[in-house]
C-alpha cells in the first residue's frame, strides 16, 4: 500500500512538469483569478479538485503586463500507513530536486497532506516544506493517537451534488420545522473564525476559533457552552454535515467527534473548494479562503459563469471600526508582535498604519503599511532597513 501511494503521489507531482496547455484550447477565461482543472486527480485520495490553473492576484506593478500568467495549485492527502515517513520524505526530496516546485508536503506514518505549486511566471508558495511531521494538521495534543487510517471512524463522505441535496434539505427542514420526523440537520464549519468572515456555507454558524489547533466542537459535555454548535445536540437523531476548504480537517476531527458518541457525521468530500467547481456557488455566500499567496477565491474562479447571473455578495466587517468591507482580503497586522489576519476597511488601514488597533500602533517592532494586496516578508527585512 506504502509504495502504491508513493507511486501515485510522485505520478502526481511529475504531471506538474507537463507543458502547460494553450489558454485557447482549453477555454481558459481571460478574467482574473480563474481557476480551472485541466486533468483528474490520480491515484491518491484527492481530498480534492487536483490540478488548477488560476492567474495569480499577487503581481508586483512592475510585471503586471503578463496577463497570461498563471498559477497551479494541486492540494491532496491520503490517510495510508507508512512504515517508514523519513524515508518517504528523502525519496520526495530526491524527486523533486531541481523542479522549481514550491509548497508543503507534510508525511507521517498516517499518510500524506500536501499543497503544491509548480513555476510558471511566480509561485503560491514562498518556497518548498517537505518533511516529516508528527500531525498532519495542526490539533491540540497532535493526531498520531486518532483512527485515521480507520474508516469506519471517519465521517462519510458525500460528493458535492449529494452535499447540495442535503442543504436543500436542510432548507425545508428549516422552514418546516423537524419536530414531526424528530430529526435534525446541523451545519459544522470546521474551519476559522477569519476564513468564515470572507464566505461560508449559508447557515453555518461562525466557528469562535482562530486556529484550527483550539478547535473543541462537540467536547462542552455536560456543560452549557453558547460557542459551542454541537453542545446538547441529540447524537442519535443530527445529521453533522461538516465542511472545510479542501477535506482534510473534517476527516480528521470526525474521528474526534465519533469517539464522542457522535453518530451521523457526513463531510464534504474534496472540501469547498471542490464544491465550487462541481457545482458552483449554490449555497455559498462570499469568497473562499486559501492558505496560500491567494488567501480570498471568489467561486467564478473555480466554475466560471456562463450566463449573466449574479452572485450573491457577501459584505464582510472592518475588525477596527466594524463597518461594511466589500473587499473580501485579509491584511496582517503591521506589529510584527501581533501579525493578526483580519479584514479592514481603507480608512482603518491608513489611520492605524496597517495595524489592527491603536494598541499596536504604538507597539514597538512595527511594519511599514502596504499598498494593496502585497504581503509582508520577513521581520529582518524592515529591522535591517530601518538600521541602514
Amino acid at each position: 500500500m506504502a509504495s502504491s501511494v508513493h507511486h501515485n503521489c510522485h505520478r502526481l507531482l511529475a504531471l506538474h512538469l507537463r507543458p502547460l496547455p494553450a489558454p485557447a484550447r482549453h477555454s481558459f477565461s481571460p478574467r482574473p483569478a480563474r481557476l480551472r482543472s485541466f486533468f483528474p486527480a490520480p491515484g491518491c485520495r484527492l481530498g480534492t479538485h487536483a490540478i488548477a490553473l488560476a492567474e495569480p492576484d499577487l503581481v508586483p506593478p512592475e510585471e503586471e503586463e503578463d496577463d497570461d500568467a498563471r498559477f497551479i495549485v494541486v492540494t491532496f492527502y491520503k490517510f495510508v500507513p507508512l512504515e517508514d515517513p523519513r524515508a518517504e520524505v528523502a525519496s520526495h526530496l530526491r524527486f523533486l530536486q531541481g523542479r522549481d516546485i514550491h509548497g508543503r508536503i507534510y508525511l507521517n506514518e498516517q499518510g500524506i497532506n500536501a499543497q503544491t505549486s509548480p513555476a510558471l511566471t511566480g509561485h503560491a508558495f514562498p518556497r518548498l516544506k517537505l518533511r516529516y511531521k508528527p500531525s498532519l494538521v495542526q490539533l491540540e495534543g497532535g493526531s498520531w493517537h486518532l483512527p485515521l487510517l480507520d474508516p469506519s471512524m471517519r465521517a462519510t463522505p458525500l460528493t458535492p451534488s449529494m452535499w447540495k441535496e442535503r442543504l436543500e434539505a436542510k432548507a425545508c427542514l428549516d422552514v418546516s420545522s423537524s419536530e414531526t420526523s424528530g430529526r435534525r440537520l446541523l451545519l459544522l464549519d470546521v474551519r476559522n473564525d477569519y476564513e468564515w468572515d470572507v464566505g461560508h456555507f449559508e447557515g453555518a454558524l461562525r466557528p469562535n476559533v482562530d486556529c484550527f489547533r483550539s478547535t473543541s466542537f462537540g467536547l462542552s459535555g455536560e456543560m452549557e457552552d453558547p460557542w459551542d454548535p454541537l453542545n446538547g445536540v441529540d447524537k442519535e437523531k443530527t445529521d453533522i454535515l461538516m465542511y472545510c476548504t479542501g477535506g482534510i480537517r473534517c476527516d480528521v476531527y470526525s474521528t474526534i467527534l465519533r469517539k464522542k458518541g457522535f453518530r451521523n457525521l457526513y463531510t464534504l468530500e474534496g472540501g469547498v473548494s471542490n464544491y465550487l467547481k462541481a457545482e458552483g456557488p449554490a449555497g455559498w455566500v462570499g469568497n473562499l479562503f486559501v492558505f496560500d499567496g491567494r488567501l480570498s477565491l471568489p467561486p467564478a474562479t473555480f466554475r466560471p459563469s456562463e450566463g449573466e447571473e449574479e452572485e450573491e455578495r457577501w459584505v464582510g466587517r472592518c475588525y477596527a471600526c466594524g463597518s461594511e468591507v466589500v473587499e473580501l482580503r485579509h491584511r496582517n497586522c503591521a506589529n510584527i508582535d501581533c501579525n493578526r489576519l483580519y479584514l479592514c476597511c481603507g480608512w482603518c488601514a491608513a489611520e492605524l498604519a496597517g495595524c489592527c488597533c491603536s494598541g499596536c500602533k504604538a507597539a514597538p517592532r512595527l511594519r511599514p503599511l502596504l499598498p494593496g494586496h502585497q504581503r509582508y516578508l520577513k521581520w529582518h527585512v524592515y529591522r535591517d532597513a530601518d538600521c541602514s
